[in-house]
């Protein structure tokens, strides 16, 4: 009987926590959705693609805290992703979450980092784009499956970047 009760004791416990970092999440995304604006929509015809590469989507923080994630909207959810570079902007398209668009007049820089919201590596391993979203400076993350293709995508953003 007593090990009975320990054991519904753990599990209520563990539940408790469960739900204590549930709605830890849900009060950080109601309050992020205030200050932070809803991530742009893909146009319907971004043109032609001149860049592409596959990975997986770190996430996306407020820029110079590498730890503040952005989970409003579902942001903060890791996942495998592609990058695409057009004319106009950057596509994040994301498996099983909403994709976005950075455009190309709000691109502050491009770069690569060690690591970002929980994600840390010994080398420069993620591509990060830094971006305006109205009054927010955000980084956005990817791990590249091919990290050879990053000098290409500093290069060719770097061009429409409005430093």
């Amino acid at each position: 009987m007593d090990r009975l009760l320990l054991t519904l004791l753990c599990f209520a416990f563990f539940a408790l926590c469960l739900y204590g970092m549930w709605r830890g999440w849900r009060r950080k995304a109601r309050a992020q959705s205030v200050l932070v604006p809803p991530f742009p929509a893909v146009p319907a015809d971004p043109g032609e693609v001149l860049l592409e590469t596959r990975g997986q989507y770190v996430s996306t923080t407020v820029s110079g805290h590498w730890q503040e994630r952005i989970v409003t909207r579902g942001a903060g959810m890791r996942g495998p992703a592609v990058l695409r570079l057009y004319d106009d902007g950057v596509e994040v398209d994301r498996a099983g979450a909403p994709s976005f668009w950075i455009p190309r007049d709000s691109v502050v820089r491009v770069g690569t980092a060690k690591g970002m919201a929980g994600k840390v590596m010994g080398t420069e391993s993620l591509l990060v784009v830094t971006w305006r979203l109205g009054d927010v400076e955000l980084d956005t993350g990817l791990r590249g499956d091919d990290l050879s293709v990053y000098p290409q995508w500093i290069e060719q953003v770097k061009g429409g970047a409005q430093v």
